[in-house]
């Protein structure tokens, strides 16, 4: 299976948000997955590149230019996509994964997240996302979420594009379903 992460690329967060993204990352490789991601070689997306690859996975990068120019593409990388602009790098993303994981992170994931489920509720695909919700970290944003569909703001159900795992047990079983 080729499971996308959506996650941030600074170095200067919280250490926890590093270690269960390397167990993550060990979980894709340990499970013959291959991990699809943004190829920074900085913050979450560094790590939970480098605990993949050490655990075996293919690493798959999908490289904005500005990424590429500013010196942050991953060299770990078995295949580059490479693409003009974010937006297309989200395109990629989405096209290259069979499921995507939302790690902490800030706008840029945010921005990840609600393409895949919008995309999703007007019927452009079946992937669904997952919120790996480290120590709480998305609780506001599925208050959020919780809110507007009360408001009937969101057609359907939000757990059918979006889902939630408090722990790496709970991300497993919702990946493999």
């Amino acid at each position: 299976m080729k499971i996308g992460v959506f996650c941030s690329a600074n170095n200067n967060i919280a250490d926890l948000y590093f270690e269960k993204t390397a167990e993550l990352g060990k979980w894709i490789g340990d499970g013959g997955h291959s991990l699809v991601f943004g190829g920074c070689n900085i913050g979450l997306m560094d790590c939970v590149a480098q605990a993949a690859r050490k655990a075996g996975a293919t690493i798959i990068g999908v490289v904005p230019s500005k990424v590429e120019q500013g010196g942050k593409m991953s060299d770990i990388l078995d295949v580059t996509i490479h693409t003009d602009n974010l937006s297309d790098r989200k395109d990629m993303l989405l096209l290259h994964s069979d499921v995507l994981v939302a790690l902490p992170g800030g706008i840029g994931t945010l921005d990840e997240i609600f393409m895949v489920a919008a995309s999703h509720t007007i019927g452009y695909h079946q992937k669904k996302v997952i919120l790996y919700n480290i120590n709480g970290f998305w609780d506001s944003m599925i208050a959020l979420l919780d809110d507007l569909a009360s408001k009937n703001m969101i057609r359907g159900k939000v757990a059918d594009c979006i889902m939630v795992a408090n722990t790496l047990e709970e991300m497993e079983a919702l990946i493999q379903n």
